[in-house]
């Protein structure tokens, strides 16, 4: 606890990861869990705790009074040991790639402070990363754990839809798109992190999947095919031949995917995105005039989803879901698909502004960092991104794996075989 308060009080001025610090860290001194005594941090959104403000990383929520009672999730978390010391930055309202609030001002990458940390959990990666705590709280809509795991240099796991509780407070969030989880600099942690996370919620809308086998050969498709307007970098394509090239050393069985769904459908992740992004602010904020407080971006969301009629909603929801189900038929050939996390290395700041009106440009953007990433929050199914290499530059360059529905436990036997192997160094 004193090793954090003092990484913290040396890092952060410059990281900008942690926007709360708790005077006395909160935590339930009757727990004997895996992770007692152990220094944690939750993102400033989701997760939510008794009489600490959750601001969303927003003016226009920052004066709105703490909950009076601990989210599941967070009874979990103080369950298992962790001593929770305050909260991460994000983007306003977690939407963006990377986190750079007007509120809080930037987040910073530990490897390269003229980088982003990724979003929206930005802050959490780089706490973790920079060595102010071994891990923290996160949530992913499309791809926010994953990207800003990719950005560090760190494990993310985005769990199975209902494996993770999210109530009492909510009981969807996003039309099923977002799961809460941790990141981590260990695979270790990270099955003890999900082992504490996982199990019943009174009330939940998803049942949580039944826990498939765990296989010790796999049948790997690479999936590099994706919407039209996609470009991977070169540092991107070496890290994906790499970890082929170190799965095929594992004894697994590596192959390309080849075309399996139309070149169009790549697309409908990201139109289901902007239509939830969109219909929820307008249902967040439902009072006739927009809070003067909230970013442009946030405000022209609104407004979007304000006129969006439900028959246009259900025609993209339904589509969306039409498409989870063709792209379902994969795993009836592989066990495992793996694809690059994100398309280049973690953005400059600056690169993704949020002072502007055009909604679906910004998702496009967004969703070209992470082009495989937002399917899975689609599909419902587990998504982990581990660190494979360093660019030229020095930033971390991850991949991701995924699978179906309640395949958590095989992406993370995968990805500690490949930790063994590897053995990647994933702190500044």
């Amino acid at each position: 606890l004193e090793a954090a308060h003092a990484v913290i009080a040396t890092r952060n001025p410059e990281i900008n990861a942690v926007i709360d610090l708790y005077y006395e860290p909160v935590d339930d001194p009757r727990a004997e869990g895996p992770f007692a005594g152990v220094p944690f941090l939750l993102k400033d959104i989701g997760a939510g705790i008794a009489g600490k403000r959750t601001s969303c990383a927003s003016r226009a929520l920052a004066s709105v009074p703490p909950q009076l009672h601990d989210d599941e999730l967070t009874r979990r978390f103080k369950a298992s040991g962790l001593r929770i010391l305050g909260k991460t930055n994000l983007p306003e309202l977690g939407f963006n790639v990377t986190t750079e609030p007007v509120l809080f001002g930037p987040a910073r990458n530990p490897f390269n402070p003229a980088h982003s940390p990724g979003g929206s959990s930005g802050g959490a990666a780089a706490a973790v990363a920079s060595g102010m705590v071994p891990m923290a709280h996160a949530t992913d809509g499309a791809g926010s754990i994953r990207i800003p795991a990719a950005c560090c240099g760190l494990f993310g796991l985005k769990p199975s839809r209902g494996l993770v509780p999210q109530g009492p407070a909510h009981s969807d969030i996003y039309g099923g798109l977002v799961s809460e989880g941790v990141i981590t600099r260990s695979i270790r942690d990270m099955s003890a992190a999900l082992t504490a996370m996982a199990g019943e919620d009174v009330g939940r809308p998803y049942a949580a999947p039944a826990e498939k086998p765990v296989k010790r050969t796999l049948h790997i498709g690479v999936l590099t095919e994706s919407a039209p307007d996609i470009v991977i970098a070169a540092a991107a394509h070496q890290a994906l031949e790499r970890a082929v090239t170190d799965f095929l050393a594992l004894g697994h069985q590596v192959e390309p995917v080849g075309t399996f769904v139309d070149l169009e459908d790549w697309t409908l992740p990201r139109q289901v995105y902007l239509a939830q992004v969109c219909v929820q602010a307008a249902a967040g904020f439902p009072d006739p005039a927009i809070p003067e407080g909230l970013e442009e971006i946030n405000r022209a969301a609104i407004a979007l989803g304000r006129r969006m009629t439900a028959a246009q909603y259900l025609t993209v929801m339904r589509r969306g879901h039409d498409f989870a189900r063709r792209f379902a038929a994969v795993w009836n050939r592989f066990d495992v698909l793996l694809s690059p996390a994100l398309s280049d290395v973690a953005p400059k700041l600056g690169r993704f502004p949020t002072d502007h009106s055009d909604v679906a440009l910004h998702v496009d953007r967004m969703t070209r960092l992470a082009p495989h990433a937002g399917v899975f929050n689609l599909t419902g199914g587990p998504a982990l991104v581990l660190p494979v290499m360093r660019s030229p530059g020095g930033l971390p360059i991850g991949v991701q794996i995924a699978g179906d529905l309640g395949t958590d436990w095989q992406l993370l036997a995968l990805a500690a075989e490949h930790e063994a192997l590897t053995a990647v160094v994933t702190t500044t």
